[in-house]
């Protein structure tokens, strides 16, 4: 069910806002809504994620001290041997 919320703003904020929602086809309604409805979520699970998404996901336990640019030169030494 819609309701009307009227709210102040910087007229800047206001007008920065409309050109980008124009930018993305959507209303500056949904882009608050959609907002609010992310913020206000009590379960993070209210947020879908596409079974896409969900395939990407592993297992996989990196350990937070990798230094990735370090262990993909490794790699490649190694395998230009």
């Amino acid at each position: 069910m819609d309701a009307k919320l009227n709210i102040k703003l910087d007229k800047d904020i206001i007008e920065r806002a409309k050109k980008y929602a124009a930018s993305r086809k959507m209303s500056l309604s949904r882009i608050i809504e959609a907002y609010l409805s992310t913020i206000t979520a009590k379960d993070k699970s209210e947020i879908e994620i596409s079974p896409f998404v969900c395939s990407l996901s592993s297992d996989l336990n990196v350990p937070a001290e990798l230094d990735a640019r370090d262990a993909h030169r490794n790699y490649n030494e190694q395998k230009h041997l």
